[in-house]
């Protein structure tokens, strides 16, 4: 019987934005064992790997070492020959000036299967992400994809033909062309391509760092030589960049240029990353706390045994809808189970959660807290069995304002909340730099989690807050908010924030 070999996938990442990953690509992550990955790919891309998969970084320029060609080609045939599946993730597109022909051969010449999975090429990213058509119906019908770093084993007669270039009729795209610049434009010229003939450096194209510089032919090697640019860029010489505007669709979204540090837990940030991503912010990530599921699920399990003696089903989060609901249905049970109970949720994004579950919360306060909740379900919860399904922690004044309505109250812990104790090392120089412009803030116990864990440095940030709440947390240990939500939700302390930011300008 043959031994089963693994698939390898040769997956590009895009230029830098992890939004421009294919949904091929995304899949082909879901499915690797073992991911080899460029330092240029994203590491938020690695979200879409199963926990279990070997992530291999294949090393960084002047960050220890880089692995050979001939070393990756080695560990994409092994590892697929010993049955798993591989995940070459390239930066931009496998095809275009990444080495895949000799990825090909070694998979080839050892009988691997594989696939391609085309990604977004630099210049494609560098054109849409600056606004500079590669191609215009009058000044440019066609298009050049041209290395600036060549093989130097290449014999004269294989080496790049710059009388030829010089003449063609179209847009040039150099790519890892920054530090030959000053050799090939003037070649370029020597050969007739006139000094005047606009070019445009792109440097960290879809990222929110990116630099546009527009220059000339002539003045390139200039201009680089005061900019001290680093690679990745790719360089756009003709007429085309000439219709580069500093202001672009890319550059003018409200937080463009202005980082922002989210601390949510790790499977409820995405969406609030997401939202200011697309409003042009560097998100970065450091969760404060964390969530689990109760380490003894006892009293939960017997809260379900007995949920048609309770009158209603109050629900603080939607973390906690989430983890009652899915034990629920670990139990066997469905939503009939609560048929004989009300639902109230504390805020529109604990109804959402409920909704997922396709049920509807019969009471939802105007305001987020639980004091609101409290007052909006106190006449209702008179003479009423109500089960308070909670957070391992966070204060009680929701049980204690219903019990003294009248309510007989009964709690149980659904979800575990547990402070993180040791912050990513790069957000800690971020934040001693003064490097983050925004921190958001979500709750009480984040707030406390984040003093823990920054102490001092937290007054280098704007702290953005969700609540007066969580403001007066941040205020008593001595670091006030500088933007408070008004409506205590993401998209309000999103709002707050452009608000903010809007007034800084």
């Amino acid at each position: 019987m043959s031994k089963k070999l693994g698939i390898v996938y040769l997956v590009g990442a895009g230029p830098g934005d992890p939004g421009l990953l294919t949904l091929r690509g995304a899949e082909c992550l879901s499915l690797a064992d073992v991911v080899l990955y460029d330092y240029l790919a994203s590491p938020e891309l690695l979200s879409h790997v199963q926990p279990s998969a070997e992530l291999i970084c294949l090393g960084r320029h002047g960050h220890g070492r880089l692995l050979s060609q001939t070393e990756i080609c080695e560990s994409m045939v092994q590892t697929a020959s010993d049955g798993r599946n591989v995940v070459r993730l390239k930066g931009g597109d496998p095809a275009v000036f990444a080495r895949l022909a000799e990825e090909i051969a070694a998979l080839e010449a050892a009988d691997i299967p594989y696939e391609i999975v085309p990604g977004v090429t630099a210049a494609s990213a560098a054109s849409s992400y600056a606004g500079i058509p590669l191609t215009d119906r009058d000044s440019a019908s066609c298009v050049a994809f041209i290395t600036g770093q060549e093989q130097d084993q290449k014999l004269a007669s294989e080496a790049l033909d710059y009388e030829s270039i010089a003449k063609f009729p179209g847009t040039l795209v150099f790519y890892m062309g920054i530090t030959t610049a000053p050799t090939w434009s003037r070649t370029l010229v020597a050969h007739g391509k006139s000094p005047k003939t606009p070019v445009a450096i792109v440097r960290r194209a879809s990222l929110p760092d990116q630099q546009t510089i527009c220059t000339s032919l002539g003045e390139l090697p200039h201009v680089l030589s005061q900019q001290k640019l680093r690679p990745p860029a790719v360089v756009i010489v003709g007429e085309v960049a000439g219709e580069y505007r500093a202001t672009n669709w890319f550059n003018t979204r409200p937080l463009f240029g202005i980082t922002i540090l989210v601390t949510r837990p790790e499977h409820q940030a995405d969406d609030l990353a997401t939202r200011l991503r697309s409003l042009g912010a560097d998100v970065l990530y450091q969760p404060a706390i964390e969530i689990a599921p109760p380490d003894d699920w006892s009293k939960v399990d017997a809260a379900i045994d007995r949920l048609r003696e309770f009158d209603w089903l109050v629900f603080s989060s939607g973390n906690g809808v989430h983890f009652f609901m899915q034990r629920l249905l670990a139990r066997g049970f469905d939503a009939r189970r609560l048929a004989s109970a009300r639902l109230a949720a504390i805020g529109p994004a604990t109804a959402e959660a409920l909704a997922e579950f396709h049920l509807v919360a019969d009471i939802q306060p105007d305001e987020y807290r639980a004091e609101a909740l409290a007052e909006a379900l106190g006449p209702q919860a008179k003479g009423k069995r109500v089960l308070l399904l909670r957070a391992s922690r966070g204060r009680e004044v929701l049980s204690e304002m219903l019990s003294a309505a009248g309510a007989s109250i009964e709690q149980v812990v659904v979800y575990e909340s547990r402070d993180v104790s040791d912050a990513d090392e790069a957000i800690i120089a971020a934040l001693a730099a003064g490097k983050i412009d925004f921190t958001t803030v979500t709750s009480s116990a984040i707030a406390r989690s984040l003093v823990s864990l920054f102490g001092n440095a937290l007054s280098k940030t704007k702290l953005a807050a969700i609540s007066p709440l969580t403001a007066e947390v941040l205020a008593e240990a001595g670091y006030p908010a500088a933007v408070v939500a008004k409506s205590y939700t993401s998209e309000g302390i999103i709002a707050a924030i452009l608000d903010h930011a809007s007034r800084s300008c």
